[in-house]
Formats: structure tokens, sequence, C-alpha cells
């Protein structure tokens, strides 16, 4: 048996693994490549294996840089079973069909530019009509229950704690008598998080897959964290400016509604609007109430006392564009939550024009910046950025609030890792290149354990 190692390698999205066992293949993950223009172009280069000769996928959770090569793979002739968690794979067709008509539109653009330069034209990574064929294909497998894939290829999911649905995924796989267990850890969430569950604790195996996305940092203090939001919500609030959140809308949007819900009064969030301005993200949100029994003892006693999710009194949903231009209308009082998490597209872009140079609006930065997008340039304390082609200055003040990531930190990760009581291999993935290698050591130093971190290409045997 042998795994080898495709996406998430060379950069920290486009999560892919290929498991061969005893002539069969397996996909942990096919996610797409996010960040700049030259990166994303890879999610046009075939694939390294024929995706007619893959025999199952395995979806560790919704997210796009884990889900969004999916489509392609089925368009390219993929037929076989997606195994992922329920509420992963209602989220993905609300996540997918977002991601196909964004490309469809981008690819209108492009071709557009192309005719005039008598180019040829391109067509879209995949349609509406392949994500439902996608979706359709989709088995879902509650957490702690145990299915054989495949002849001598077994899976369990337990939760990740990252988004909802999220899965750590155990593989007992046997070939010629021989079984060997590989754990591969999808995304792993904080501990003591709002909402989810914190990531479950695996006891037993024999190679980890292990993301390293905040693997040479810490995250800010919990209370900390809830300090500095209600301290931009004052100065915004006293200088006379909006606050523009860029949030993932699987996730990240959910969990700033709780938290303005929880501590409206506290925050002065009466004198305030809130808009959530995607319509992804509101569909993410009804999927989330639907789901109960995957929160965590603090949430379902809040959902219990009030029959439903908390939400803030105040909040607004803006499903079209007509209500989304008009929020811009507002100089003062608004809070708007908005995709892309990344600023790299999507309605937040429009609200940064018509704000960023306002020295009295502050931007709050929730999620992870991949190197190449608007949000790390933000971040970086870029003093003019492009946007939609025209240039602005960044007046508006930016502040990166790190304790909300869905990802856990070093320390997170570390402890997730100390639950084993075996002593597996671990290889280093999903994470900027500097920063694997820095957490590959520190867990060697702090665990004693055997780690390696894979290019693209490269090959394990298990």
């Amino acid at each position: 048996m042998e795994l080898e190692f495709y996406g998430a390698t060379s950069r920290i999205t486009g999560s892919c693994h290929i498991l061969r066992i005893d002539g069969r293949r397996i996909l942990l993950d096919c996610g797409l490549v996010q960040g700049r223009e030259e990166e994303e172009a890879l999610n046009r280069e075939p694939f390294p294996f024929d995706p007619r000769e893959i025999d199952a996928v395995v979806l560790s959770h919704g997210h796009i840089d884990h889900s969004g090569r999916v489509p392609l793979l089925v368009k390219k002739g993929f037929d076989g079973p997606v195994y992922t968690h329920p509420a992963t794979r209602d989220l993905a067709l609300v996540l997918l069909q977002d991601s196909a008509r964004l490309n469809e539109r981008d690819v209108r653009y492009e071709n557009r530019l192309r005719e005039r330069k008598n180019m040829p034209l391109i067509e879209p990574l995949y349609t509406v009509e392949d994500v439902v064929r996608t979706v359709n294909l989709m088995q879902g497998l509650k957490y702690g229950v145990k299915k054989e894939i495949l002849p001598g290829v077994t899976i369990r999911f337990q939760d990740a704690g990252h988004i909802l649905g999220s899965a750590l995924v155990e593989l007992w796989l046997t070939e010629k008598g021989r079984t060997v267990k590989l754990v591969f850890s999808g995304d792993i969430g904080q501990y003591d998080s709002p909402i989810l569950y914190d990531p479950s604790t695996i006891a037993e195996a024999d190679a980890v897959i292990l993301e390293s996305t905040y693997g040479d940092r810490l995250h800010r203090e919990r209370a900390e964290t809830l300090k500095e939001i209600a301290e931009v919500i004052r100065l915004a609030d006293r200088e006379g400016g909006n606050i523009l959140v860029p949030a993932f809308s699987i996730g990240r949007s959910q969990e700033l509604l709780y938290l303005f819900a929880i501590y409206h009064k506290e925050w002065g969030l009466d004198r305030w609007q809130i808009f959530l301005d995607s319509p992804m993200a509101i569909e993410a949100s009804r999927i989330y109430w639907e789901y109960p029994d995957l929160y965590d003892e603090e949430a379902t006693r809040l959902r219990e006392q009030v029959n439903e999710m908390p939400m803030p009194m105040n909040l607004h949903f803006t499903r079209d564009a007509a209500e989304s231009r008009k929020i811009n209308d507002i100089r003062h009082g608004a809070i708007i939550i908005a995709g892309s998490g990344m600023c790299n597209g999507g309605r937040i872009l429009y609200h940064l024009k018509h704000n960023i140079r306002r020295p009295e609006c502050h931007v709050l930065i929730t999620g992870f910046q991949a190197e190449g997008t608007l949000g790390r340039e933000l971040v970086n304390g870029s003093k003019s950025v492009r946007i939609r082609g025209e240039e602005f200055s960044v007046d508006a003040p930016v502040h990166t609030i790190g304790g909300l990531s869905a990802h856990g930190d070093q320390q997170d990760m570390l402890r997730w890792l100390k639950g084993f009581d075996s002593s597996p291999h671990v290889y280093v993935v999903h994470g900027e290149n500097g920063v694997k290698e820095v957490f590959s050591a520190l867990i060697q130093e702090k665990l004693g354990l055997e780690t390696s971190v894979p290019q693209e290409g490269d090959r394990a045997l298990l």
C-alpha cells in the first residue's frame, strides 16, 4: 500500500492525497488551489491520475480548498462514491454551486477579453450541473460509524471541531493479511471554540497526515480576542464609521453571529445594524441550525432556551445585489459581514471600495489570509491596494483577530497529537513553506515522533 502526496504540499491550499491499496485508488480530499492568479491557474492543470480510475473519494469537510475540485473530477469521468459527513454534504451543495457560478462568471469576463485579442476561448472548470452530479454521489457517514468502503478499506469519521461536519478520518487498510491504520486530520479546529465540540481524541495510528496552517504560532487567548472585538466596536462607534468583516461563509460567519448575539448588550450592538451580506453564508447558517446534535454543551443550552440558535436582534440578511448596494449608503453604524474571507472576490470587495479610504472605518480580519490574496496585503500593512483594477489607499485601520480562527494553533495541534498512545509517523502538510518545517521539528522535539514534510509527488509506503 502506498500514499502519494499531491495537493497542499507546495502550498497551503488544494488538499488532495492519493492512497493506493491492492490495485484500488482512493482520494483523500480534492480541493481548489487558492491565492495568486498564477496559483489558481494550477486548477486547470490535468490531474496526475486518471479520474476514471479513482474508486472512491473521502472528503474531510466542505471548505473549498478541500472540496472544490471534486466536481472537476466528476466532469473528467469519476463516478464513484464520495464519503463525507451528512452536514458536509448539505454544505457542499451550497459551496460548490457558488464556486461554479463564480467560475462561470469569471470565464465569461475572460472570454470577452480573449475575443478582442483573437485568443482561444476557455470553458469553466465545472458547471452547476456538474456540482449537482457530484453531490448526488456523496454518501453521508456520521461520526463514530465504521464502514467498509472497499475490500480491505474501512473508514470512520470523528469530529475535527473545525466547521460543521468537519471530520478526522480514520482508515484501516488491509493488504495481503497486513493491516495498517492511517489517520487524516483534514483541518483541526481550536479547543474551546463556540458552537462546536473540541476535536476528538484518537488513540491509535501507524501514520498521520497532519495539517500545519498555524504550526508556527499561537492564537490570542479567547478572553483577549473578545476584548479586542469590543474595543474595535467602541472605536468605530466613537469615530463614526462602519466595520467591515471579511468572513468565510461557513464557520466564521456563524461564529460571529453567535458572539454578536451573546455579547449584544455588553458590546453596545443595539446602536448598530448588522448585515450578513452573503447568500451563501445565509444558506449555510440555515444548515448550521439544522444540526443541533453537533453543538457543544454551551450552544445546546442556549438553543434550548430560545428554541433556535441565538441571533443578534438587529441582524439583516441581504440576499440580492440590490440590497447589498444599499448598504454602501450607510456612513456610520453598519457591521458588514461578507465574503470572501480572504478578500479575493465576493461582495466584501465593493464594501472595501466604499470604506477603505475612510479612517473612521475599521476592517476586522478574522481568519487565515493566504499569500497572494488581498486579505494578506491588508494584514501585512499595505498602504495601498488594488481592488477590481483600481488603486485605493488603505486609511481604515486593519485589525487581525487571530483568536477566532477555525484552525487550531500550534498548541492545539500538539495537544491533539498527544492523544495518540501509539507513536505514529507524522506527515506534515497543508502549511506555508517554512511553517511546515518549523512544526515538523517541534513535533520531533516535544513529542519524539518521527516526521516528514512531503513534497508534491512524493510517495510513502505504509
